[in-house]
């Protein structure tokens, strides 16, 4: 009988950092894109306050801010708008792969999944190449043509899913206002783009959270722009990142009038249920974010935005009530849904419309770490 040796646990070496569950507090690399406060209740990117940029600015300035490292004065904007429009050209052979995606899948495939799908064909369709082997003027102009592809690919997929044929961008109308028309084939409303433009400004980057570091690793590897927006989509679509919208409004189906939202909030964590779009993994207290898109959702009016303010109340007594030990208050995906929602986009839209916004950040940061050169590959212990 041959006896196999049981190994012994390894131990770190004495100069070895042991990280704590999720990362939470380890640095572990230098960016100059965005900066998360969590104590404070305060972001940015670059030099400049995230909320102030979400009020005052088009999400194609924002972009350009993180690309470049400064707002574009007109001239570089309108440029920069053009630069967009051209990378927003599918090639033929990816609009012929949709038309076979839409046909192959069932109606009811979470879009994100087409869109990963797409996404991978469209690096194909591009020829694009490994960063690696590009100077930053060809990785700048890889990353700006797969995020501009985004909302293309999104809006066509799902289109596509509903027995409707793709409707294009149109060059007389900006990035959030084409986002809308193709999703929806109608002229949105001076509104609804303000509205929507504020949630793609708050949402563009965030730190290093999942999808943003999922998209870094890939890039070390020296991999070209799609693979890496692919693996971040990838750790999007999962419930606890870019899957809470969809599931926050389907709590206010829940709750349905003012007067049930405590019962209701009392009984989901007597049950001990997560309320999804409470609580923040960085935030201690109230998310910025969440405070502009309410006072987006109010001035959008309507019954929903009056049940998810009520809610937000009632939901925060139980929760002060149920665990006084921590201060847990909505995030941004809590009036997020109620903000698309009320700009006509789809439920099942959430998620890939929180990767068009979060697609700018992520190619941004595949940018920044394709200058670095060297793999991200930590230890673990055995």
């Amino acid at each position: 009988m041959t006896t196999v040796a049981t190994p012994a646990l390894s131990t770190p070496p004495p100069e070895a950092l042991v990280a704590p569950p999720g990362l939470a507090g380890v640095i572990v690399a230098t960016t100059a894109l965005s900066d998360v406060r969590g104590q404070e209740g305060f972001y940015h990117y670059r030099q400049y306050d995230a909320v102030d940029l979400a009020r005052s600015c088009s999400i194609e300035e924002v972009w350009h801010l993180l690309l470049r490292g400064h707002l574009p004065d007109p001239d570089e904007l309108a440029a920069f708008r053009a630069t967009i429009a051209d990378g927003q050209l599918l090639p033929d052979e990816v609009v012929q792969a949709l038309d076979g995606l839409a046909a192959d899948t069932p109606p009811a495939t979470n879009p994100m999944t087409r869109l990963r799908t797409a996404l991978s064909m469209l690096g194909g369709g591009l020829g694009l190449q490994p960063v690696w082997d590009l100077t930053p003027e060809q990785r700048e102009r890889d990353a700006i043509r797969v995020a501009a592809q985004v909302p293309v690919l999104t809006a066509a997929a799902y289109r596509r899913s509903q027995g409707l044929d793709p409707v294009g961008p149109r060059p007389d109308l900006g990035y959030t206002a084409n986002h809308l028309w193709m999703i929806t084939g109608e002229e949105p409303t001076d509104e609804h783009v303000m509205a929507l433009e504020r949630y793609l400004c708050l949402t563009v980057d965030h730190g290093f959270n999942a999808s943003t570091f999922t998209a870094r690793v890939v890039a070390s590897t020296g991999a070209d722009v799609a693979a890496g927006v692919v693996a971040a989509l990838g750790a999007l679509s999962g419930p606890l990142h870019g899957g809470a919208p969809s599931r926050a409004l389907d709590s206010l189906d829940a709750i349905g009038t003012p007067d049930n939202a405590r019962p209701w909030a009392d009984a989901q964590l007597a049950a001990g249920n997560r309320i999804m779009g409470f609580g923040h993994a960085i935030y201690r207290g109230k998310d910025p974010r969440s405070e502009l898109l309410r006072e987006t959702a109010e001035e959008l009016g309507g019954p929903l935005a009056d049940l998810a303010v009520a809610a937000e109340r009632a939901i925060d007594d139980a929760l002060d009530a149920a665990r006084p030990d921590r201060t847990l208050r909505a995030n941004v995906e809590f009036y997020a849904g109620v903000v698309m929602h009320e700009c006509g986009i789809p439920r099942e839209m959430f998620t890939p419309t929180f990767a068009v916004s979060r697609a700018m950040g992520w190619t941004a940061h595949i940018l920044e770490q394709a200058r670095d050169r060297k793999i991200i590959r930590p230890s673990a212990r055995y």
